[in-house]
């Protein structure tokens, strides 16, 4: 059962977590609150492995005659092929045990014995019923299963046939049942995956990047962890792991990791949980990056107005409550402050934030130039609409592959990860004091499978 302990602790590698976030930097963009979604599939056959490297092939030795009331016996058990694990409809495994016995029995009276020895085999069954708790401990209960004989133990005196079955079970029983509790004892003690889940959160809580061209991190910090029930098939286990996150995106400096827990929160049973998943992030484009934009597309442009040229010499964005604001500086035949206000939305066509409902104020002292700004403000508020974007296409694609390639990784010898990004778009737009914050929705899906360990 050694090999349970191992999956569990790198199955929930990168979903341990507690309710206290802390905000250890001085980026103020806000926390989206999402989930993920991830089945978890545990071959039997891997547990298999692991159980018979673990499991000498001498299971049980008897060295004694006289022990056991002078039974004037002597016994030798082995592994004869490897042991072989079957999923239950219960929340159990059927164990299957082949074994080799070698026994030697005394035949006589005070104290003079004649001595015959003989081999044969059996099929020794288990069933052990897991209970995954939700302080992170596996509680079993093993049970003896019976025995099937390959063949029957007799002892050969010539003319005497001795049959030792009855003997030999009564040994083999006694064993297994402290075999039983044994397996049921260590368990209970090594199965507090409460140390493996600390360790396995301070180790992995670092933000990765997500678009090195626009040095942009992903920090996930969970706040809940939900388990449906595992489900036991023929030859797997399978079960999903829900995680409530709070997802943050920075851009520039990597952000801190968070401070390190000290004990993992308990994790909620749920009886359903879909395999995909909505995962929210953030990208941030500061004010002074969309006014660079602004002044690449739009500075020194001109316009005709009345057989004359109106010139923009200067343009800034910054945001103002849920709107955008694009002050252009004019010279020529209006010379002034031009203000288009709009409604920041996400464009899928073009992929790109762009305004809506765009409203147009001219600010200037002359009054014809306020009676020609009807012609003007046509043109202008044209311009923007059709022109003025913030593009997110090269964002979304980089984003995309980096979170492909995080999520398809092996990262521990035999744990693998395989993840796809269905989609990834920008869905809302929000407005803060420095910066234009796009909320990302990705629909993907993660499935986390153990083999080759």
């Amino acid at each position: 059962m050694k090999c349970i302990k191992i999956f569990f602790l790198i199955s929930f590698i990168n979903i341990f977590g507690q309710t206290n976030i802390e905000n250890q930097t001085a980026y103020n963009f806000p926390k989206i609150k999402s989930n993920i979604t991830m089945p978890v599939t545990i071959p039997l056959s891997e547990i298999s492995n692991m159980i018979n490297a673990s499991v000498k092939e001498l299971i049980y030795q008897d060295d004694s005659y006289t022990d056991n009331n002078n039974d004037q016996f002597k016994v030798k058990v082995w592994k004869t092929r490897p042991i072989r694990l079957v999923g239950g409809t219960s929340q159990n495994l059927l164990i299957e045990v082949p074994l080799k016995i070698w026994a030697e029995k005394g035949i006589g009276t005070l104290g003079i014995y004649t001595y015959q020895n003989t081999t044969f085999e059996t099929v020794m069954y288990f069933n052990t019923t897991l209970n995954f708790q939700n302080n992170w401990t596996i509680a079993t209960s093993t049970k003896p299963n019976g025995f099937k004989w390959v063949t029957k133990p007799v002892l050969d005196y010539g003319r005497i046939q001795i049959p030792i079955t009855s003997l030999v079970e009564k040994s083999l029983v006694e064993q297994q049942q402290k075999f039983c509790k044994t397996i049921d004892q260590q368990m209970a003690t090594q199965l507090n995956f409460q140390q493996y889940a600390v360790m396995a959160w301070n180790v992995f809580s670092n933000p990765f990047n997500i678009s090195e061209e626009y040095n942009t991190w992903l920090k996930v910090s969970p706040i809940a962890v939900n388990i449906t029930p595992l489900k036991f098939y023929a030859n797997q286990i399978n079960t999903n792991i829900g995680i409530d996150i709070y997802s943050e995106t920075f851009t520039g400096t990597k952000p801190e990791a968070s401070l390190p827990i000290k004990t993992a929160s308990n994790f909620n049973f749920s009886p359903n949980l879909s395999d995909n998943f909505l995962l929210q992030t953030t990208a941030n484009i500061p004010y002074t990056e969309a006014s660079n934009i602004a002044r690449k597309t739009f500075l020194n442009k001109e316009f005709d107005v009345r057989d004359s040229k109106v010139k923009i010499t200067d343009i800034r964005v910054y945001g103002v409550d849920d709107k955008i604001m694009i002050e252009a500086q004019t010279d020529g035949y209006i010379k002034g402050t031009c203000i288009i206000s709009g409604i920041p939305v996400y464009d899928e066509t073009k992929r790109k934030i762009v305004l809506s409902n765009t409203k147009f104020k001219l600010k200037t002292s002359n009054i014809i130039h306020k009676t020609a700004s009807v012609l003007f403000q046509g043109k202008i508020v044209k311009m923007i609409e059709e022109e003025y974007g913030i593009p997110t296409e090269d964002l979304e694609n980089s984003s995309k592959k980096s979170i492909e390639e995080a999520f398809n990784k092996e990262y521990y010898k035999g744990l693998k990860m395989y993840g796809k990004v269905f989609n990834l778009k920008p869905t809302k737009i929000l407005l803060t004091s420095s910066a234009i914050t796009a909320v990302i929705d990705t629909n993907a899906s993660l499935k986390l499978t153990l083999g080759g360990i």
